[in-house]
């Protein structure tokens, strides 16, 4: 895990650098005349990396699983009915360090080609840009469906790809992001089947008894709870999760 957040700092360190293809603009501090205004293009240059250092672990997370670990887990949660059990902080902590677990092979390429090497010093920050994006882009292109990939490239106006090389990246990334909301949803359709299920019946018996006043939710949560210990829930929704990567 430590590697792991290690590696993502660099990473963090490397985006802005390459950005903008120039070395980091340097702050002086001194005595000069009064009124005396620095160079704007160095002010614009602090700010711009400024931005991008707050966006870049959104940029990150949605290159990576936490898109589809963190819809599936909120789709569970609606299912079972329990409002705000887990909590949202739970969920999106276990979608994190699951993000983790599945990456890992990705991040460790990563700091074996391009951070460990920079630091090293021997390699430039635009090639360990370069080598890190490409471990990203095979798991990306590895998620990501052809029908969501051709919609992007078309609505670019950029032309057929004769490979992989030739998608550009901030293509990739959209087509990325469909394909994983895609699935995520395809996913919580399943999930809410067997949840579906007890809350029709529960609903008819009550119909059936006279009891229409009484809201079902609350008769058939404590049978949804039952139904998911029994099959421990947990396990067989992560482990088909994290196994569903490996497709």
């Amino acid at each position: 895990m430590k590697s792991a957040a290690g590696m993502i700092t660099a990473l963090m360190i490397l985006l802005p650098t390459v950005a903008f293809s120039e070395p980091l603009p340097a702050i002086t501090i001194g005595i000069g005349q009064a009124g005396s205004q620095p160079p704007p293009s160095t002010l614009m240059q602090i700010l711009l990396v400024m931005t991008v250092l707050s966006v870049a672990p959104a940029i990150l997370l949605m290159m990576t699983s936490f898109i589809r670990l963190a819809v599936v887990l909120s789709f569970l949660r609606q299912a079972m009915g329990t409002q705000q059990m887990p909590p949202n902080q739970i969920i999106v902590g276990l979608a994190l360090f699951l993000t983790f677990f599945i990456m890992s092979p990705v991040f460790n390429q990563i700091n074996e080609q391009a951070v460990q090497p920079y630091l090293a010093q021997s390699i430039d920050q635009k090639t360990a840009f370069n080598l890190a994006v490409e471990p990203m882009r095979g798991f990306m292109f590895s998620q990501t469906t052809e029908s969501e990939l051709s919609l992007l490239m078309e609505i670019s106006g950029h032309p057929d790809p004769a490979n992989r090389g030739d998608v550009p990246t901030l293509t990739l990334i959209p087509a990325f992001m469909l394909s994983e909301l895609k699935r995520a949803f395809q996913i919580g359709f399943m999930i809410y089947i067997p949840f579906l299920v007890i809350d029709m019946i529960v609903a008819s018996v009550l119909m059936s008894m006279g009891m229409m006043m009484l809201p079902p939710i609350i008769i058939s949560l404590p049978f949804k709870l039952l139904l998911f210990v029994l099959v421990d829930g947990w396990t067989l929704i992560v482990g088909s999760l994290v196994q569903s990567f490996h497709m």
